[in-house]
């Protein structure tokens, strides 16, 4: 029987379950660890040479914490030494061991990088829950959001990274990439995902964000002129694109068009909505409000990732009900 430490059986003991306590144990019931690992396993090394290679599965739970909470390589690090909650998620105990360094993690993330694994896992993700009929993928919402880069040359370089660009969002210049996503319209789950440099178009990734099932695709002003283009033209598809301002200002507003229009509008708004709740859970909750690494692979390779977790956040509710049912 394993013996627990002090700072085990204090955390233990205590009364107060913590906002992070209750996430990790919701995560911990969500993730489906078996089909994530089966993809991962293959390409994972089996150490026959050198140290032993730390376990894969707590390989794979470090890199969650890190998407989770925003952390650099050396953050993870010392954020799983420092919190017991953490490092109980992670199993890890620091009386018989350490925390996977930030070397190690750097290793691990280059893996999944280099065989596209972390596409990988995100498709192993929604193909689970697809199965348990929590995605319908009967029509998309697509859109994009802009991720910020570092704007300054104060770096050995001296040069911005020449594969991030400058686009125009309002009367404001931003130096950035782009996640462009496709929203299951009725779970609001993402079932895919595409990273470019910011000055791309969001129209010209509609067919990249399409899973190919939906029979309609809702998309805001920034789109108009979608069905026209070549690679969609030929597709059975309902594409209810927002007006631009400028068309609903030149209609009279005591006119009938003037006065359903808004309506429409509106109707259209209300169901673009749902696009809004993954990317606040990847910048709000996940903190990923710009871009982390150098180089747009290494960026958009992140993405999978974090929206396959954002996927189990929106869906934790409803996991948490099937796990209770499965186990009684």
């Amino acid at each position: 029987m394993k013996q627990i430490s002090f700072s085990e059986a204090e955390f233990a003991a205590k009364k107060r379950v913590t906002r992070r306590e209750r996430f990790l144990a919701e995560m911990e019931k969500g993730v489906p660890w078996r089909e994530v690992l089966g993809v991962i396993e293959p390409h994972y090394p089996e150490g026959t040479r050198g140290r032993p290679p730390v376990g894969l599965e707590r390989m794979l739970r470090v890199v969650l914490v890190q998407q989770w909470y925003g952390l650099s390589d050396e953050g993870v690090e010392d954020a799983i030494t420092d919190s017991q909650a953490l490092r109980r998620f992670v199993g890890i105990d620091l009386s018989r061991e350490a925390v996977p360094d930030a070397t190690t993690l750097l290793q691990f993330r280059h893996l999944l990088e280099e065989r596209g694994l972390t596409e990988t896992v995100f498709e192993a993700v929604n193909a689970h829950l697809s199965a348990k009929g929590l995605m319908m993928r009967e029509g998309t919402i697509a859109d994009a959001t802009i991720i910020p880069a570092p704007a300054s040359v104060k770096n050995e370089a001296k040069a911005r990274d020449p594969e991030m660009h400058q686009t125009k969002k309002g009367n404001q210049w931003h130096f950035a990439m782009k996640a462009h996503i496709g929203v299951d319209a009725e779970s609001g789950l993402v079932p895919t995902v595409v990273g470019t440099a910011a000055n791309v178009a969001d129209v010209t990734q509609t067919a990249e964000v399409r899973h190919g099932e939906e029979k309609t695709v809702v998309l805001d002003a920034g789109y108009t002129g979608v069905e026209k283009r070549e690679d969609l033209e030929d597709r059975d598809i309902d594409w209810p694109v927002a007006a631009k301002r400028s068309k609903l200002n030149a209609i009279p507003k005591e006119s009938q068009p003037g006065s359903l229009l808004p309506r429409l509008e509106s109707v259209k708004a209300s169901i673009r909505s749902k696009v809004e709740h993954p990317f606040h859970i990847v910048k709000n909750r996940f903190g990923h409000r710009k871009v982390r690494y150098k180089g747009l692979k290494k960026n958009t390779a992140q993405l999978p990732i974090l929206f396959a977790l954002a996927n189990l956040v929106i869906t934790s509710r409803q996991l948490l009900a099937l796990h209770s049912q499965g186990a009684s």
